[in-house]
């Protein structure tokens, strides 16, 4: 078991299935150094736990524990394509989108449930430039969907 792996049972967690693709798109593809993951969204053996706009269907709370899993979803992800998660040397950025009804503004603290996920996981490796970011509407009417890109040790 890799030590990020074993930091994620210390926390009661562990890495899920990759979540398939919904198109024609991979979950997440390797460049160089780099690993980005497609948007994912916070699937749960194979299903949205909650759906609807964040601010009317969806509190900001429960919407902050879903970016939590779109977080782990993302590690699993990048798994995928390393083999090995003891192999990140950073988390670059992460873009967050938050279904948001017209008059929600806290998308940073929804986003923020990816941003400390990570940190909790990965410590130092962890800390990352970010966006947050309200739209219409998500697919399958997800709440939040989190992409993260990873620097890889050489």
């Amino acid at each position: 078991m890799s030590a990020v792996e074993a930091k994620l049972a210390e926390l009661g967690l562990s890495l899920p299935a990759v979540v398939p693709p919904l198109a024609a798109y991979q979950p997440a593809v390797r460049s160089g150094a780099y690993v980005y993951t497609s948007g994912q969204l916070p699937m749960v053996d194979g299903k949205l736990p909650v759906t609807g706009k964040v601010g009317a269907e969806v509190t900001a709370e429960e919407a902050k524990e879903l970016a939590r899993t779109c977080a782990l979803n993302a590690l699993a992800a990048v798994k995928s394509v390393t083999g090995d998660l003891d192999r990140i040397a950073r988390v670059v950025k992460v873009v967050g989108f938050v279904a948001s009804a017209s008059d929600f503004t806290g998308q940073p603290g929804v986003i923020n449930g990816a941003s400390e996920l990570l940190g909790e996981v990965l410590g130092d490796k962890g800390v990352h430039a970010r966006s947050a970011v309200g739209v219409a509407v998500l697919p399958l009417d997800a709440p939040v969907e989190v992409e993260v890109q990873v620097e890889l040790l050489p």
